[in-house]
């Protein structure tokens, strides 16, 4: 129901700016989340409905993109009034590092669940770590995603260069799964929630693909990094029907907003995304990790005003 809604409201996108974002007659909320079988999209298909219902006079839409470093120049740019990035981007973002060329004009209003990093060997392809994807061809995710952020640290962690070390494609969640379908890749990153639609059609379509353990580079991710990055364990039987545990890299995820959202709103809109939380978690299950306690760990993010507001209402 809700990715239907937030599909439909992708096509609205064009031409719907920042209007309206500060209060006056009214709120128009563009949501920028991710690609449409990841779960940014499908959550913020249900945060767009849960604010035009609770907030009067607003109207939220959920719009596709490639996800975090995208999102972040939407805010900043005023073609996007909510963004979800991973805690990673989001730092060189306010702190004008790597992808960032200059200090973005962001905020946070939440950090709402952790993602998890995927590396997804086709079936048939001789790779049981990070290492042996050397000579390999492998998407890192599309430009301007947290997955490519991501997977570029990792494979350096691993000892490989993302440019020569393998041959390089930069596909969605959506191509890569469909490249695997086809045999023209041999792996693929993606880097989000649990579970993603996109894997889970593909481990039923490809029983004897796989997902590699990455555990054994995050203490080098930490060290060139920085502690954005955990150690996170997958049930891979529970969550995707494939045999198994592994430990992935850990990222937790935000939900930002531009610096200059009224104040009001920003609270506003925090206030929804707890309140709602039942009928979010309805929409996909990661939304059963809210809590006002943990959504408050944002650093280095500032929180907005409006959101700081709400949590010390909260106690």
């Amino acid at each position: 129901m809700f990715t239907i809604v937030a599909a439909a409201a992708v096509l609205a996108v064009a031409g719907c700016g920042g209007q309206g974002a500060g209060g006056g007659s009214g709120n128009r909320i563009v949501i920028a989340t991710g690609g449409t079988s990841g779960v940014y999209y499908v959550y913020g298909g249900g945060l767009a409905q849960q604010l035009s219902a609770s907030i009067p006079k607003t109207r939220a839409i959920a719009s596709a993109t490639s996800a975090s470093v995208e999102n972040i120049k939407l805010l900043a740019s005023g073609k996007a009034q909510i963004g979800f990035s991973q805690a990673d981007t989001a730092a060189d973002a306010v702190n004008g590092k790597d992808t960032f060329t200059a200090k973005q004009p962001v905020k946070a209003i939440a950090r709402i669940y952790d993602n998890y990093a995927h590396v997804v060997v086709a079936p048939g392809v001789e790779a049981t770590k990070l290492a042996d994807l050397k000579g390999k061809t492998v998407s890192l995710g599309p430009a301007n995603s947290g997955t490519q952020v991501v997977a570029r640290r990792m494979l350096q962690a691993a000892g490989l260069d993302p440019d020569t070390d393998i041959s390089k494609q930069q596909l969605s969640i959506n191509e890569s799964v469909q490249a695997v379908k086809d045999d023209t890749i041999d792996a693929f990153f993606w880097v989000g929630g649990l579970p993603t639609a996109g894997i889970t059609d593909l481990a039923a379509s490809k029983s004897k693909m796989k997902i590699l353990d990455t555990g054994d580079v995050l203490a080098k991710m930490q060290q060139l990094y920085g502690p954005q990055y955990a150690l996170l364990d997958v049930d891979l039987a529970d969550t995707y029907k494939l045999s198994g545990t592994i430990r992935t890299i850990g990222i937790a995820n935000v939900l930002l907003v531009p610096s200059s959202m009224n104040e009001q709103l920003a609270h506003d809109i925090t206030k929804t995304l707890f309140e709602k939380k039942a009928e979010l978690a309805m929409v996909h299950p990661e939304a059963r990790k809210l809590d006002p306690a943990l959504g408050q760990q944002v650093a280095p993010v500032e929180l907005h005003p409006g959101a700081a507001r709400y949590y010390k209402e909260k106690g």
